[in-house]
């Protein structure tokens, strides 16, 4: 019988081939967690709590990118994992929030919003991976999946910030609804990688930064949630401007 021969040594994969890069993946992984403790919250009924940790999952989520190119650590895996713990962070974790706060209330309409919400979050990702060289670095396609989770979440820490809102769970349903809705929407919204956080601005500036720091230090819960609310309406509102123009003219 013959024995098998051994692989050539050429063919065999290299440990650096099968390693990955430590830091930026710690990010990701960071990130998983905080989902994954979201949602454990969320069982327990501590949805302040919850809220807050998908925000440390956005800035966290928000670090492994650029820490992977500042340090020249991108892989395919990276982009992978980050891809799937997106999915979790900004997919799973905001609809089992928001169904086991309020729309558990609604039955089967308020788990299909929360399915919703969570198939359009796979939907945008997978589109977003498809369209990664090819689509106008300038806009968004659709709101993404950290400002849809932001949405959800926000408007439940204020809940918890201030007195419990009249209709709550009915605001929660509109908000999941639209948050899933639109992030499969065909409709730009500025990406913001127009700024160039290495140029040199005016002092005046620095002063900005700082009273805008102030503001969300005072209100985190309420600046956070008008300033995601306002960019998600945003493109609404420069899609309906064009729109009429282009009524106008014709």
């Amino acid at each position: 019988m013959a024995t098998p021969q051994n692989p050539l040594p050429g063919n065999r994969p290299s440990l650096r081939q099968n390693s990955i890069y430590l830091l930026p993946n710690s990010f990701t992984i960071a990130a998983l967690f905080c989902a994954f403790f979201a949602i454990t919250q969320a069982m327990h009924g501590r949805y302040e709590t919850a809220a807050i940790a998908v925000f440390v999952a956005m800035l966290l989520d928000g670090m492994d990118g650029r820490v992977a190119r500042w340090t020249n650590s991108q892989s395919a895996f990276g982009e992978q994992l980050d891809s799937l713990a997106d999915m979790v962070s900004f997919g799973v974790a905001p609809a089992l929030i928001a169904y086991k706060w309020q729309l558990w209330q609604f039955g089967k309409v308020g788990y299909s919003v929360a399915f919703i919400y969570c198939a359009c979050a796979a939907l945008r990702l997978a589109l977003f991976n498809t369209l990664i060289g090819k689509a106008d670095k300038r806009w968004f396609i659709g709101i993404p999946s950290p400002t849809a989770a932001a949405l959800i979440v926000g408007m439940i820490w204020v809940n918890h910030s201030y007195e419990r809102f009249p209709a709550v769970e009915w605001i929660c349903l509109f908000i999941t609804l639209f948050a899933g809705l639109s992030m499969v929407a065909q409709v730009p919204f500025w990406s913001f990688k127009e700024i160039n956080v290495r140029r040199k601005v005016p002092f005046f500036a620095i002063i900005l930064a700082m009273l805008v720091l102030l503001v969300v230090a005072m209100e985190p819960s309420l600046v956070l949630f008008l300033f995601f609310l306002a960019y998600s309406l945003s493109g609404y509102v420069m899609f309906g401007w064009k729109w009429l123009k282009r009524r106008k003219h014709h």
